[in-house]
């Protein structure tokens, strides 16, 4: 039976930032921070003004890398252990928030390893400790709304998306403001991460007139305004924002397919940004879908306002137009143009395709995906050639 859930509170709008001064009758909170980025534009000093106003004390744990181990998880599950807060705050990019997801996870359940919760949906009931709030800095993973973690093994090179809905956030707050200290690349990378989110959840087989109702319109929006906002327009920054929200809220729920299953086996072996990954891979996950969905991705590109008479000839706009946005985007077309060596690919090819038909995205994938379709079409991506099986 379909379900849907969301944070109990989502805060959007400039300014939304004040709307931590709702936590009352909190006692402690601890923020899980990344870079310098919060730290420079003062939003960590506000965000610890706010709460200390509302009568919390706060801890910092600061420094989460941009692809979140699982030993920096394991060391912030230590120090809320020793701190024992009753509000978790995480602001940031999707890796701090996304830490701060597993840190949660061990903090209320000591007794648990990684190994314990890496199959979905195998995360026991939190909230006995402490409650969680996101507020999102990048416009993309949207994790501030969804019931996804991404942790890297370093010693395998392979991302685990912990899901379950238990690491869902109780309240997630976007403040407009916050995304507009984003670089250029990073706003491409993000947005494009978006834009497969809500491609990938309208065409999962786990998807549903409320997921399809979210993810239309995000992709709508985040294509009307994605390019302007890498152009420097605000305005478009805050409807891109508000968008990515929407795309996570559709995905969190009707789940995703093997663009991001190959994303997450590729960008820590590859070294490339996630959202990079997914905007690379996208057209050529569309050419081996559209034998099963063709009539969605079809639809996709009519809201999107491409030419075409039949399903076949829109899907191809489809997929021509999304290589002209990476362009216009400056994202590379193939992982071989991003700078992969042909031999580190050949090297690793087999592997990465073995672990990306067992990641959980695989299994609400439009059409079915063993190993050795992944891998005939990530070499389609290396080398730049259509997907035509």
């Amino acid at each position: 039976m379909p379900r849907f859930t969301l944070p109990r509170d989502i805060y959007f709008g400039e300014d939304a930032l004040e709307n931590l001064k709702t936590l009352k009758g909190y006692k402690r909170a601890v923020i899980v921070t990344g870079g310098s980025a919060m730290q420079k534009h003062g939003f960590l000093e506000q965000t610890e003004k706010l709460l200390k106003e509302t009568g919390l004390e706060t801890k910092l744990i600061e420094g989460v890398e941009p692809d979140p181990s699982i030993d920096t998880v394991y060391k912030g599950a230590k120090v809320m252990e020793e701190f024992q807060p009753d509000v978790i705050v995480s602001i940031g990019g999707g890796s701090p928030i996304d830490a701060a997801k597993a840190m949660w996870v061990f903090y209320e359940h000591p007794e648990l390893t990684f190994d314990d919760i890496k199959e979905p949906f195998s995360i026991p009931p939190l909230r006995k400790k402490a409650i969680f709030v996101a507020i999102p800095s990048t416009s993309g993973t949207a994790t501030e709304v969804t019931a996804f973690s991404v942790i890297t093994d370093y010693s395998t090179n392979i991302k685990y998306p912990l899901a379950d809905f238990e690491i869902t956030p109780d309240i997630a707050i976007l403040d407009y403001k916050i995304p507009l200290t984003m670089h250029k690349q990073l706003i491409a990378h993000t947005g494009m991460d978006a834009l497969t989110h809500a491609i990938e959840a309208y065409t999962s087989t786990a998807s549903n007139p409320v997921t399809d109702s979210l993810a239309i319109y995000a992709i709508s929006m985040i294509y009307e305004n994605l390019e302007a906002f890498y152009n420097g327009c605000k305005d478009s920054g805050a409807q891109v924002h508000l968008a990515q929200c929407m795309a996570g809220m559709a995905f969190s729920n009707a789940l995703l397919g093997i663009v991001h299953s190959m994303a997450h086996k590729t960008g820590a072996e590859f070294d490339i940004p996630h959202g990079c990954c997914n905007a690379l891979l996208l057209p050529y996950v569309i050419q081996y879908n559209q034998k099963t969905v063709c009539d969605r991705f079809a639809h996709i590109a009519k809201i999107m306002g491409l030419q075409g008479r039949t399903d076949k000839q829109l899907t191809n706009s489809l997929v021509k137009e999304i290589k002209a946005l990476n362009k216009r985007l400056n994202i590379k077309q193939s992982f071989n143009e991003s700078g992969v060596t042909e031999q580190h690919f050949l090297e690793k090819v087999d592997e990465i395709s073995k672990n990306a038909a067992l990641d959980p995205c695989t299994f609400s994938n439009p059409r079915k995906a063993e190993a050795e379709d992944i891998k005939r079409i990530l070499t389609c991506a290396f080398y730049g050639n259509e997907v035509s099986f």
